[in-house]
């Protein structure tokens, strides 16, 4: 505990530590005033006294200690020890966000590790921890959208939410259309001058009750951009059913709309992009963290609290014991 105390020490003037050699001088000059005082001649007559001033004689050197700790401790408290706490405040003009996310049942391919979900989530969830002062939301879609988390600066809560989404909690099916315009809905209120949805599915929409074309033009009516992510290999992916006689895996063939989402970002202002793997997942979002950067003033600055008065103290209190013991204990006239 001490030892992590004196590790956050600092000194405000350092050089008068350099006073402290001071303190050898000191006990040398006393050794030799005292070898030079001390009578060579030894009187026999004298010897009652001594045995009656046995101990006054043991302690007659202890004015001295205490003069020196007085001494080092007044030296360390004029060097001004302080505690130092650095301490950081970001402040900046964010943007709002919403990540729309596919949680259909192809989501549960193998074709990331270990399946599409837990991808998404691992890199949605970084992605939220490198936009510091953004609001963003979750909305989740498959053959109907949900809103799984309405905008907000509370990012530990976001995050909860995002590993908290699951497939099968909605109708079955893809609707990206909805799940767009739901996102859409979230932001429209929003007076950030930068809104923006990141949309991510791994198929083609076959569901809801607004067409993607439809939603794509209210996006760009209230100036949000789009950017879309097709999510999952070429060819074949393995996917796991559940089935009466347990789990199943069967090859999936991987149909992303892509056409679909690359006129929906480009008509909106934002940019497609394909994800094969963990790798290039990871890599899109932080891309997308890079085009669209949020306006961060970081400032740095140190407290520190004085530590000198418990030294300057228990200084002040030695030499009192030293004046009491010099005058009282040790005083040689009565």
């Amino acid at each position: 505990m001490i030892n992590e105390w004196y590790q956050q020490i600092v000194f405000a003037y350092p050089y008068l530590l350099w006073l402290l050699i001071l303190l050898p001088l000191l006990i040398v000059w006393y050794l030799f005033k005292n070898k030079t005082a001390s009578s060579s001649i030894t009187i026999s007559t004298l010897r009652i006294y001594k045995r009656h001033g046995g101990s006054k004689t043991v302690i007659r050197h202890l004015p001295f200690v205490l003069r020196l700790l007085a001494i080092a401790l007044l030296i360390v408290a004029i060097a001004r020890p302080q505690t130092r706490s650095n301490e950081e405040r970001i402040e900046g003009e964010g943007i709002d966000i919403v990540l729309c996310m596919d949680v259909s049942g192809s989501m549960l391919a193998e074709d990331f590790a270990p399946n599409r979900m837990e991808a998404m989530k691992k890199v949605a969830a970084d992605f939220v921890d490198a936009r510091k002062t953004d609001r963003i939301g979750l909305v989740i879609f498959s053959g109907e959208p949900f809103t799984q988390c309405p905008i907000t600066t509370d990012h530990a809560a976001l995050k909860s939410q995002i590993y908290a989404v699951r497939s099968g909690i909605l109708q079955d099916g893809t609707a990206i259309g909805s799940g767009l315009a739901t996102s859409v809905e979230r932001l429209k209120k929003s007076k950030s001058k930068s809104k923006v949805v990141i949309l991510l599915t791994d198929g083609e929409n076959n569901g809801g009750l607004i067409p993607p074309s439809t939603a794509k033009e209210i996006a760009k009516a209230y100036n949000i951009k789009v950017y879309t992510i097709g999510m999952g290999t070429d060819g074949f992916a393995t996917l796991p059913q559940q089935t009466t006689a347990g789990v199943v895996r069967t090859k999936e063939k991987v149909n992303i709309d892509e056409k679909l989402l690359q006129e929906i970002a480009r008509e909106t202002g934002g940019s497609y992009f394909r994800a094969k793997d963990n790798e290039s997942l990871a890599n899109v979002y932080v891309e997308i963290d890079q085009l669209e950067k949020s306006k961060i003033e970081t400032s740095s600055f140190a407290r520190y609290a004085e530590q000198f008065y418990p030294l300057a103290i228990a200084a002040v209190l030695l030499l009192l014991i030293e004046v009491w013991l010099r005058y009282k204990v040790l005083r040689k006239f009565p």
